[in-house]
């Protein structure tokens, strides 16, 4: 068997005590999971002290083929370290070490230490290490930059209360990554859930269909975030599915409404989904939310969104109508259904390719979120955007050149029609472009403001024009 080590450090912006409690809390190892590379939590006792077990569900180190990985953490010292090791897995052993080491009262280092022993002969061993040696690499780059970026977006609410936060649809792609961000920062979240029996802990059972809530139980709630609603990007829009659509949106937004302009104390916010469909197809145009509604079946559905939370606003709860652009992420939504595609070498612009396409990492879609509950300036209409859209055909050459692969097929316009009729037009072949003059006039950074970037952080790759990431921890 082969001895294999891996190390790799970073420098925080804040003390080794807040640095170990974000690690300790809830959401870490999911926030901390690359979304090219995910793991399934299947099940977890306890947080990061000696006998804690989780076992998880993740892709073999060699084979991309799923594999169980039980681990149990062993050694811990807080705030200096931390340790957990395999328990059963694919390695004959693994230790992974996390390591906080003071610099000043307010930046720390953490350097993460992996040992562990390959099995197998000295010759394959040999060929493994170097494989897995570059898969950590971009794993441990991933993490670091993204526990970065979240430490300083707790910034914001640094030297406040901890907040509680009631979120609808925070089982979807936007919740999954929005809600570890929030525990992490020491937030609790509190979601609505629509399964009625036994709901778990800090779950509240609603019927938005039936007009079902019931807050009465709930402890003071600081801010309200709404995601859920019925995903318009699957399947073609038959006159069933439009309803389904509208009514997701209309009852949901309606009811929530309603219900924390009763309660007493009022929340501060109230943070509703809408998307950059409001717009509709507007060609080249420039959009800012100051512009009008569009006159697509989406804009009909955005508008009628916003106007569903008017007894918030009424009450004087400040409500923010986050304007969602196409959110990038390999787990779900565009990205994913682009990616087999891509991958095969069989990509390409759709239709003439000239169409403008308002993208935004999940990441920063969760960023903004998190940014408007601690921005009181943000109200009304917020584009949950990029800075710098770009067309389609821009998008279909950079999606393949981090993927090194061409981009040469087209698709015609007339098969997008012919496969998903409306759907495909509005989704697909309509141009938006937004841009996010609120949010930058607030003050919010974004993590990745060019699409370059943003690709090649959410596929684990890199781009030779990039910054490091020692470059953005001096920045």
């Amino acid at each position: 068997m082969t001895f294999f080590e891996f190390k790799k450090s970073v420098r925080l912006p804040v003390s080794v005590q807040e640095a170990f409690l974000w690690h300790a809390r809830p959401g870490a190892l999911e926030r901390l999971s690359p979304p090219w590379d995910p793991i399934e939590v299947l099940q977890k006792t306890g947080g990061i002290e000696p006998g804690a077990k989780v076992k998880l569900k993740m892709r073999a180190p060699i084979l991309p083929l799923p594999v169980l990985w039980q681990a149990m953490h062993t050694m811990y010292d807080p705030p200096y370290l931390f340790q957990d090791r395999q328990v059963k897995g694919p390695f004959a052993s693994w230790k992974h070490t996390h390591v906080f080491s003071p610099i000043t009262g307010n930046t720390c280092l953490l350097e993460d230490r992996i040992k562990c022993r390959l099995p197998g002969h000295p010759f394959s061993t040999r060929l493994a290490a170097g494989w897995l040696q570059n898969r950590l690499d971009r794993i441990f780059t991933y993490r670091h930059t993204t526990l970065l970026a979240d430490l300083r977006s707790h910034r914001l609410h640094r030297g406040k209360s901890p907040m509680t936060i009631l979120i609808s649809g925070a089982s979807g792609l936007l919740g999954t990554t929005l809600v570890p961000m929030l525990t992490t920062g020491g937030h609790r979240v509190i979601r609505l859930v629509r399964h009625k029996r036994s709901p778990g802990p800090d779950q509240l059972y609603w019927n938005p269909a039936a007009g079902r809530i019931d807050l009465s139980g709930l402890p003071p709630i600081d801010i309200v975030v709404h995601l859920s609603g019925e995903n318009i990007g699957r399947g073609r829009w038959t006159k069933a599915k439009k309803k389904r659509i509208i009514d997701s949106r209309d009852k949901s937004t309606s009811l929530l409404a309603k219900s924390i302009a009763e309660l007493r104390p009022r929340p501060e916010a109230f943070l509703c989904a809408s998307a950059i469909g409001f717009y509709g197809h507007r060609g080249e145009k420039i959009l800012t939310e100051e512009d009008t509604c569009g006159i697509d079946f989406i804009s009909g559905v955005c508008d009628r969104w916003e106007r569903a939370a008017a007894e918030a606003r009424r009450a004087g709860i400040r409500t923010v109508f986050l304007r969602i652009g196409i959110a990038l992420s390999p787990l779900g939504g565009a990205l994913a259904k682009m990616l087999p595609i891509f991958r095969a070498g069989l990509g390409g612009p759709i239709g003439n390719g000239r169409q403008y396409m308002s993208w935004i990492g999940i990441d920063d879609v969760a960023g903004a979120i998190y940014w408007s509950m601690g921005c009181s300036d943000l109200e009304g209409p917020t584009n949950i955007v990029a800075p710098r859209p770009v067309t389609n055909a821009e998008f279909s050459t950079t999606l393949a050149k981090v993927l090194a692969r061409p981009a040469r097929l087209k698709v015609p316009e007339a098969l997008i029609d012919l496969l998903y009729g409306q759907m495909g037009r509005e989704i697909s072949l309509s141009s938006t472009r937004a841009l996010p003059n609120k949010l930058l006039a607030s003050g919010y950074s974004f993590r990745h403001p060019d699409l370059l970037s943003a690709l090649c952080h959410l596929l684990g790759r890199r781009a030779a024009n990039l910054p490091s990431l020692e470059d953005k921890t001096k920045s």
